[in-house]
């Protein structure tokens, strides 16, 4: 592809450093123009890595500049709601890394104002850009587990004693809901191709760790009896699993929301013997930038526009079941 999209870094995040600048680097259609953080000192070290051509020291001036076509938004959670709707007013593309806010409201007005301003939305869920998304979605709909009844998702880790962690930092959006359970709950609603209609959650709500949600697991009802059961945290111990249960068979996907090229593979069961799935292997954060150049270029989105709403609409429900331990209905 000859036209490619000059990207801004909003930040020198580790999840920016470490995977989504390399694969803008790696992409077909991608290149970084620029890079900000809130001191020169750190950008200008980070362009130096990348071989960038500016750096900026204030996200102001990355706005500013008439050459970036799209910026990355990898900032704490708390700060997404103000920097998409600058970077939209500024005529911005925007991927910003998820959860997209710390509630629908927020979500609702972000999503208006790129609307307004014309410019491409999406949340960086990169899994769902992995090529082994669309090989399952082929499998389920081929009926070879017969219709899906259930999803079982989970995705823990056990980083407890870093109390200094932003994600440990309740005002800032922390918590394992906000930080990983968005993972099972955002592949529910991808597999199943509808919206949930009630949540309920029991978390473990922490005095340590700034009583956001240090663990959490909940069931999530969706039409037609179907349902979501899921765990999430950030003390427990490291694990990943996704599993689709049908009336003739299952799927079984490990390392369903961090697999790259040799662990794309999954395993389906039926009545004879287990078949492995040897699933194209890519890196998703690659298939993520070109996927959003495409959308950018072509003015088609990838996904539909109000699905982070959608997204932060359940996440938000999840918290409020979990607060109030009580059944909450999304309709």
């Amino acid at each position: 592809m000859a036209e490619k999209l000059r990207w801004g870094i909003m930040g020198c995040a580790q999840i920016a450093t470490g995977s989504v600048m390399p694969a803008i680097q790696e992409s077909e259609t991608g290149v970084i123009h620029a890079v900000a953080s809130r001191g020169l000192t750190k950008s200008s070290s980070v362009a130096a890595e990348f071989g960038i051509e500016r750096a900026y020291g204030s996200y102001e001036e990355l706005l500013a500049d008439p050459e970036v076509d799209a910026v990355y938004i990898p900032l704490p959670n708390h700060l997404h709601y103000e920097w998409v709707i600058r970077a939209a007013e500024a005529g911005k593309h925007i991927l910003c890394e998820k959860p997209i806010a710390l509630n629908s409201r927020e979500a609702a007005e972000m999503i208006e104002a790129c609307r307004k301003a014309g410019v491409h939305l999406a949340e960086a869920y990169m899994y769902r850009h992995h090529p082994r998304i669309n090989e399952l979605q082929v499998i389920i709909a081929s009926g070879e587990i017969g219709a899906v009844r259930s999803i079982r998702g989970t995705f823990t880790y056990n980083d407890a004693t870093d109390t200094s962690n932003i994600r440990f930092n309740a005002a800032w959006g922390g918590g394992s809901l906000y930080d990983v359970g968005c993972y099972p709950l955002t592949a529910a609603r991808l597999l199943f191709g509808t919206e949930p209609e009630a949540v309920t959650v029991h978390a473990l709500f922490s005095p340590e760790h700034d009583n956001v949600d240090m663990m959490a697991s909940g069931l999530v009802e969706f039409p037609g009896g179907k349902s979501l059961i899921f765990d999430c945290g950030m003390w427990a111990y490291n694990r990943q699993l996704l599993e689709v249960l049908g009336t003739q068979g299952r799927i079984e996907i490990p390392m369903p929301f961090n697999a790259r090229f040799d662990d794309a593979e999954f395993f389906v069961y039926g009545g004879g013997e287990p078949r492995r799935v040897e699933a194209f292997g890519a890196n998703p954060y690659v298939q993520q930038a070109d996927h959003f150049a495409t959308a950018v270029f072509s003015g088609k989105p990838w996904i539909a526009e109000e699905d982070p709403l959608l997204n932060m609409k359940l996440i938000e429900s999840c918290l409020e079941s979990a607060r109030r331990r009580e059944r909450i209905s999304l309709r």
